[in-house]
């Protein structure tokens, strides 16, 4: 284990040592902070993510020091004062972290993790805890999306030997058994976390010998229990699946063991999957399992099973230890609040033109809102930290990006996601088992709707801000961001040189767009300027977002697209359905409210 050869206290940026030799020196080493740690954006364009990494925080916050060898090293830098390396001799952390328990599945913007400490102690440990949030949130969310397309059958996780480092494997096998792996052959995992380790045979088993069918006998005596034979070495249907069955027949039927599995590593796994299938079936092993391995993730799955393969177990390597697809989780380490000299929390907020990019300040609650009928999750919900939500009563929710979208709930339960883990820098959660932890992930992901776990296109789920928390951000957005630059353009939606320069020009990340002409008796009168302006130029809009890469593109319609009964009505349906045209064909996010 790296952890135990390394002292972890200085995987950090060399920043956060002068910022804190700033804070020391300037008076600012006992103000209290907060910082949350979230991500923007899910991988793979998915639905939700899953939250990992936490016990691994547990462990680093626990044994958190400066050696004497690091006060030298940070000596020699000639960058800090003397008085601030005595503070890193005596330094523990003596803050408060709250966070959302491991295998509960999160959405952007809402905090995974909060710290409240004093600014040196929660500037310090901002790397290691964003590390080790992010690699195992990005691995726990791919493996979790991997054994969703595997449709209930066995996910193993393969990856160790190509896996991004030693700790990424190790680690990496941890997170995958959370999003719902059923074991990995990665030994030491098994030892020091408790994943189920297993494993049979690679090719050189079966080379080893004189000949396949010996090999495949051998190896039967050997473990008649966990007979699991390669058969892709040479010729999987001609010489391969024939061998192991006669292994079979003369091994393991005259012990009366019928647990039995042939692996398949090479080849169209669908067509020798049914093939292989067939074979057994006839030769009396139905109890005969196969499992399939090399360069799997869940799109390949799915498109197996669409083939109809045959397939009992999946063994999912660098796909899915790597992320390959995605491998960047994005998660940031922001500061939302400080208190003053009476201890009151003043509300911090980073500006910023990318909109996404504007934090939400204040040391916050989440709230998950449960239908209690169903017991579906409907949404998250963001508080400042001395709110209550009352179940009892209605609860108006609004998108903070378009605040006339509302929703009224009712019968529900509200539950806070975020836990106290330590309270002055004393632990105070119990962390649950690897086996419970899983078991909660499963738990809570079908807790979602279908149509937000689907992988293409899905649906949207809302976190939302109360009333008061929102009020906060506007006012520190008015405050700092009157010096946001504002440019106003004119120009005609109909002419597609002028949209080119102004994308090219402003590079936005989100388009509203209303499709301009609405009056609508002048539009009965004038049809074909209504067809011009607004369905051709939203046509132009619609292209001009998805060449410059835009983010989110937002089409304004109205009621009157219902059913339509006017030209305008009619040409704003049009345009609806434009915009839906993209759907699922370009990396921008279109939506029509």
């Amino acid at each position: 284990n790296t952890a135990e050869k390394l002292n972890m206290t200085m995987l950090c940026d060399f920043y956060e040592l002068t910022m804190g030799n700033g804070y020391f020196r300037n008076g600012y080493k006992d103000r209290i902070t907060y910082f949350d740690v979230f991500f923007r954006k899910v991988p793979d364009q998915g639905g939700f993510a899953i939250a990992a990494g936490l016990e691994q925080l547990i462990d680093y916050i626990e044994n958190l020091h400066f050696s004497e060898e690091d006060i030298a090293y940070l000596r020699g830098r000639n960058l800090f004062c003397e008085e601030f390396l005595d503070y890193l001799r005596n330094f523990r952390f003596t803050g408060d972290i709250y966070a959302i328990p491991e295998g509960t599945p999160v959405f952007p913007r809402e905090p995974l993790v909060v710290v409240r400490a004093p600014s040196i102690e929660a500037q310090l440990i901002e790397t290691f805890t964003l590390l080790t949030i992010n690699h195992q949130s990005l691995i726990a969310t791919k493996a979790n999306r991997i054994c969703r397309a595997a449709n209930g059958r066995t996910v193993l996780e393969f990856g160790s030997r190509r896996a991004q480092g030693a700790d990424a494997a190790i680690i990496g096998a941890r997170a995958a058994y959370i999003g719902g792996c059923a074991g990995t052959a990665c030994t030491i995992s098994d030892q020091l976390y408790g994943v189920p380790a297993g494993g049979t045979m690679a090719h050189a088993w079966v080379q080893m010998f004189d000949t396949e069918y010996e090999a495949f006998k051998t190896y039967c005596e050997t473990y008649p229990t966990n007979a699991t034979l390669l058969v892709d070495t040479y010729n999987t249907l001609k010489s391969g699946v024939p061998n192991a069955i006669r292994a079979f027949n003369e091994v393991l039927r005259p012990m009366g063991i019928s647990k039995c599995g042939i692996r398949l590593d090479s080849g169209d796994m669908a067509y020798l999957s049914q093939k292989a299938r067939k074979m057994l079936d006839e030769a009396g092993w139905p109890e005969c399992q196969i499992s399939v391995s090399n360069s799997l993730d869940e799109r390949l799955i799915q498109n197996l099973f669409l083939q109809g393969a045959q397939i009992d177990m999946f063994g999912v390597g660098e796909r899915m230890i790597t992320a390959k697809s995605e491998p960047v989780f994005g998660g940031v380490y922001k500061l939302t609040a400080v208190e003053n000299d009476k201890g009151e929390i003043i509300p911090k907020i980073k500006c910023s033109e990318n909109v996404e990019k504007i934090t939400i300040p204040h040391f916050k609650k989440v709230y998950r809102l449960y239908n209690r009928d169903n017991g579906k999750a409907i949404a998250d919900y963001m508080t400042v930290h001395d709110e209550v939500v009352d179940e009892n009563e209605p609860l108006m929710l609004f998108d903070p990006y378009a605040t006339w979208k509302t929703k009224n709930v009712c019968n529900f339960e509200a539950r806070e996601l975020l836990v106290p883990v330590f309270l002055n820098g004393k632990k105070v959660y119990q962390s649950p088992t690897l086996k419970d932890i899983q078991a909660y992930c499963k738990q809570q992901v079908n807790t979602l709707w279908d149509e937000i776990k689907r992988f293409d296109n899905p649906q949207t789920y809302y976190v939302d801000l109360s009333q008061k928390l929102w009020d906060i951000q506007q006012e520190l957005l008015y405050q700092y961001g009157r010096e946001l630059p504002l440019s106003v353009e004119i120009g005609s939606v109909r002419d597609p040189r002028r949209l080119e320069l102004l994308f090219d020009t402003y590079k936005p990340d989100v388009v509203f767009h209303a499709a301009a002409h609405k009056h609508v008796p002048l539009m009965e009168t004038s049809p074909q300027e209504a067809i011009r302006n607004n369905v051709f130029g939203t046509l132009n809009t619609v292209r001009a977002a998805d060449a410059h890469g835009v983010k989110k593109f937002i089409l304004i319609s109205t009621d009157k697209a219902v059913n339509p009964t006017s030209v305008m009505g009619a040409s704003k349906r049009l345009c609806e359905m434009v915009v839906q045209s993209m759907a699922g064909c370009s990396a921008t996010t279109f939506a029509a409210v």
